[in-house]
């Protein structure tokens, strides 16, 4: 049994659906699952009551935890740690290996201009102290010897099926409505983006890798070193319309926050879109021989999701 936790994600989607590649048992769970593959157990719990956990993950051989809790703060600093706790600690009951998909919070500001596996972890932000705690017990388990882990981490992502991404908050859903499409920090600087059926694709090879165990990992992303204004340029062209952008400051970013809650939350976040945000991913991309999607044909697909 591979158990996703978190199944109905941006993530969690494309994910089982790369799973079925190597197990037919596949348990999905979240608040409400629906079915990827026929043959899918689902597992209605709500993972914020760390007492369904331990159901959640008997019987599992791997557990993956994709889950993507309100993007706020308070519920970040009142919700991860304990759940991280209940999954590690349940991982360790049951023998179940742990992947954890992460993100780029936890790294220093002075990383950003070009992360790899190695860059230091001193988080600039609030959020990114919560996944460095994060990080940290899942490490000092396999330190211990007591729980066999790995990290997948994943630079900003965008794709089909994935409407918290920021490109698509910000430029594409503002397209194509006929509306400017926004951006913030510094438009002309490099910023590479994940697409999210290639990291899926990682994700699950790595689950099923033995010896990609106890480490972290890059998943594969764009090495083409495109700024934000080239991303909504080919966002544009496959929309057929004007790349017109308005940069939006902090103060209007606050505003914007009024109407979408998530944005409220990211004024911290901006030290990542003034300087080239390059995510390098070539630990596997040597390892296992498989690049990332290009650039046009990810916008591609994103742009046609976004029309159905």
């Amino acid at each position: 049994m591979q158990t996703i936790l978190g199944s109905g994600g941006g993530i969690g989607k494309p994910l089982a659906r790369e799973l079925k590649n190597y197990t037919g048992s596949i348990r999905l769970v979240s608040r409400n699952p629906k079915k990827v593959n026929e043959t899918d157990e689902l597992f209605p719990v709500d993972l914020t009551d760390n007492s369904q956990i331990e159901l959640a993950v008997s019987g599992s051989e791997i557990v993956y935890v994709t889950v993507g809790f309100e993007y706020n703060l308070k519920v970040w600093k009142e919700t991860w740690p304990s759940f991280m706790k209940s999954v590690i600690d349940a991982c360790i009951r049951h023998n179940s290996k742990l992947v954890f998909f992460d993100n780029v919070y936890m790294y220093a500001k002075t990383s950003i201009p070009f992360m790899t596996e190695d860059s230091p972890v001193n988080p600039p932000s609030r959020k990114g102290e919560v996944r460095a705690r994060l990080r940290e017990m899942i490490l000092n388990e396999i330190e211990r010897k007591k729980l066999t882990a790995l990290i997948a981490r994943s630079a900003d992502f965008y794709g089909p099926g994935n409407s918290n991404s920021v490109l698509t908050i910000m430029a594409a859903d503002n397209l194509i409505k006929g509306k400017k499409a926004q951006a913030f920090g510094n438009i002309d600087k490099a910023h590479t983006y994940t697409y999210t059926p290639d990291a899926a694709k990682a994700t699950a090879l790595l689950g099923n890798t033995a010896d990609a165990y106890n480490q972290e990992w890059h998943v594969p992303t764009t090495k083409e070193r495109l700024t934000n204004r080239e991303w909504i340029g080919l966002i544009a062209r496959e929309l057929e319309t004007e790349p017109r952008i308005q940069t939006v400051p902090e103060w209007m970013l606050k505003l914007i926050g009024l109407f979408v809650p998530m944005m409220r939350e990211f004024p911290e976040m901006l030290y990542q879109y003034g300087q080239d945000y390059i995510f390098d991913s070539s630990k596997f991309e040597k390892r296992f021989g498989i690049s990332a999607t290009k650039p046009e044909e990810g916008v591609r697909e994103l742009v046609k999701s976004l029309k159905k």
